[in-house]
């Protein structure tokens, strides 16, 4: 049956990635690939998300994704779990930390002549961040609406009653 070939495909793709068979990966991939990830401000054409995912690959190793949940219908499989790697390369400037990460994640892929032809993705990634002890400070224009509301939450505190 169709539905369990693509089933069979995407899984396979995720499992060479883990593996850190790149290549078996890639040949995976439809010639016409994109994929559209959160965060991204465009899809990606197959070598973008090469680079991305190699980036990536580069700075986490021991990397598993594991799937609570694996759906499919028609051309599509829905995938979402988890995703645990070793920080053991720089990232986005970030110097080796050797910190486990884990990210809640979900995908879906489409397949096409047995090939995946589009991927959508969607990861927790400021769990990462915090994981790895990185602090997102707010931007100048959040600070006054910040000191504004803790000043107003002090003196209502302070008002007589």
């Amino acid at each position: 049956m169709l539905t369990d070939e693509n089933k069979a495909i995407v899984l396979q793709f995720y499992k060479a990635f883990d593996g850190r068979q790149m290549e078996q990966a890639l040949e995976l991939l439809a010639p016409n690939f994109i994929a559209r990830m959160a965060g991204m401000p465009k899809p990606l054409n197959g070598e973008e998300f090469k680079q991305f995912g190699m980036s990536f690959y580069l700075a986490f190793s021991q990397g598993e994704h594991v799937f609570d949940e694996v759906l499919v219908a028609g051309d599509k499989v829905v995938t979402c779990g988890t995703f645990t790697a070793t920080h053991l390369g720089e990232f986005q400037g970030l110097p080796p930390t050797g910190k486990q990460i884990s990210l809640a994640v979900m995908h879906i892929d489409r397949v096409e002549n047995g090939k995946i032809a589009e991927h959508w993705g969607q990861g927790d990634a400021l769990t990462p961040m915090q994981q790895l002890g990185i602090v997102f400070l707010p931007g100048p224009k959040l600070i006054p609406h910040i000191f504004r509301g803790a000043a107003s939450k002090l003196f209502k505190k302070s008002a007589p009653k």
